[in-house]
């Protein structure tokens, strides 16, 4: 079975407050990017014992800490799951702020529930891909959803960009998500986000922000040169997108 878990951008993002936990309470709205995957494929394992296997874009560190394999150790915990081969593509960037890695997990989840049977519900599924990221649990429905909490506690987002032309930039650097937070000072702001996000398109320039813009933008020009760049080719919005490094701009349909 192969699957094709795609990345997604994040349209504004705020950073609320600090929690007691050491995470951090966000608003931000998750929109899938359809035409942005990587490929996942799992078939039964020929010398009886979980394989994994990954190409494409190098991804370093132990193969046994990919998410993906994080995903099948859960489920195995609480299901009698087949050993498996497994190969992921890797084709959405690292360190980009497009949520690859948690894309990956949750696709899995969904992988494994129809390759063994499981009858896992939409509610159980999220709740096993919280217990590997933040961001997981939206990649199980996959759809545009108004995000809150440390961005995992949803409800229904009514955007469409459908008539319009997203380009996502990715330049050389990379933005640890650590990194990223070291810049940031939370806080609640003026306006909230879905105040913003219900305005027209038009009107999200210089309204919704990324909070994490300013401090990543001191540590890398570069990237706040892609988002002056889009704008100066005619995007009628631009963003970083989580925390970074990529970039998205939206275009009207030419």
């Amino acid at each position: 079975m192969i699957c094709f878990p795609n990345a997604k951008i994040n349209l504004g993002l705020h950073v609320l407050s600090k929690r007691a936990d050491g995470y951090h309470n966000i608003e931000t709205v998750f929109y899938p990017v359809d035409n942005l995957c990587d490929a996942l494929e799992i078939v039964p394992a020929e010398g009886g014992t979980t394989t994994f296997s990954q190409t494409g874009i190098s991804v370093d560190g132990n193969p046994d800490d990919n998410l993906v394999m994080k995903a099948y150790r859960l489920l195995k915990e609480d299901y009698a799951l087949p050993e498996i081969a497994v190969y992921l593509r890797k084709q959405i960037p690292l360190g980009a702020g497009l949520g690859g890695g948690s894309s990956d997990a949750a696709f899995m989840i969904k992988l494994l529930n129809d390759f063994a049977g499981l009858n896992l519900s939409t509610e159980q599924m999220e709740k096993y891909a919280g217990r590997i990221g933040a961001d997981c649990p939206f990649f199980i429905q996959n759809k545009p959803v108004f995000a809150e909490g440390t961005g995992n506690v949803f409800s229904p987002a009514a955007i469409s960009l459908q008539d319009y032309r997203l380009v996502v930039v990715k330049p050389s650097v990379s933005v640890s998500t650590k990194e990223a937070y070291a810049q940031v000072k939370p806080c609640l702001p003026a306006v909230p986000l879905k105040d913003i996000i219900d305005l027209p398109l038009k009107e999200w320039k210089n309204r919704l922000v990324n909070d994490f813009e300013d401090g990543v933008f001191a540590l890398y020009p570069e990237i706040a040169e892609i988002k002056q760049r889009m704008y100066a080719e005619g995007a009628v919005y631009a963003s970083m997108t989580g925390s970074g490094s990529a970039v998205f701009g939206i275009f009207e349909m030419l």
